[in-house]
């Protein structure tokens, strides 16, 4: 009984990540933008709303704080959850999305920008080039490993297919930054900020629903001679 009654709390628990989203969502698309006077979403990053010389900083670091740690609450689960389950390139890519979370809310936390745009500083140059670079190759990687385990077994299909999803709106909003005009600057960025942090919403379903569901339904099936064997 005790066991059950704390999976289900696991399960619940898995909606943290959807919660975060939204609320994250909000966040950036509403409420810090009204601190902001003249913030115009289209063409401003929003590393601008948090940037130490911004009028929303404040309001948007109290806000994301609380954001962030249903997030990391929900990937931490999934670590935990997908142990001895799925295989070992779905349980890594997990993993490493974990590491990509942590690092996400740490770095830009401790080094935001100094001004809105590029002051050039070395804090801007960590924010920009560090950070920012150890968030890209986590996020590819992360997504890359959890495709590469998912299309290996088909029950494990539909979360490489959300992978490969996330991977490809990421790719097209990072290359739309270099592309696109600078007045849509802020469009192709959150394309590819919200494409990653996104599949948070996928691992906490996932974790509401229970991966080892999951596997019971496709022996279900297999057991009744509508999948081929090895599937």
């Amino acid at each position: 009984m005790g066991y059950i009654n704390s999976r289900r709390l696991e399960n619940w628990l898995g909606l943290l990540g959807v919660a975060s989203f939204i609320f994250n969502l909000l966040i950036v698309s509403c409420i810090s933008p009204r601190a902001y006077p003249g913030y115009d979403w289209l063409r401003q990053a929003i590393s601008d709303l948090f940037a130490q010389n911004a009028p929303s900083r404040e309001l948007y670091t109290r806000l994301t704080s609380i954001s962030s740690i249903g997030s990391i609450v929900c990937v931490t689960l999934a670590c935990l959850y997908v142990r001895n389950r799925l295989n070992r390139p779905l349980r890594v890519g997990i993993y490493l999305f974990a590491v990509l979370s942590w690092v996400n809310t740490m770095g830009y936390s401790l080094f935001p920008l100094t001004e809105s745009g590029y002051a050039g500083t070395i804090q801007d140059f960590i924010h920009t080039f560090v950070v920012t670079a150890a968030v890209v190759i986590l996020s590819i990687s992360s997504l890359v490993v959890i495709m590469v385990g998912g299309y290996r077994h088909r029950k494990y299909r539909s979360i490489a297919v959300f992978a490969t999803i996330s991977l490809c709106c990421m790719m097209v909003g990072s290359i739309g930054l270099g592309v696109v005009p600078k007045a849509y600057f802020g469009v192709m960025e959150r394309l590819s900020v919200f494409s990653g942090s996104g599949f948070v919403v996928v691992l906490g379903c996932y974790v509401f629903v229970g991966f080892d569901l999951i596997e019971r339904k496709h022996e279900t099936v297999s057991a009744n001679g509508l999948l081929p064997d090895g599937a």
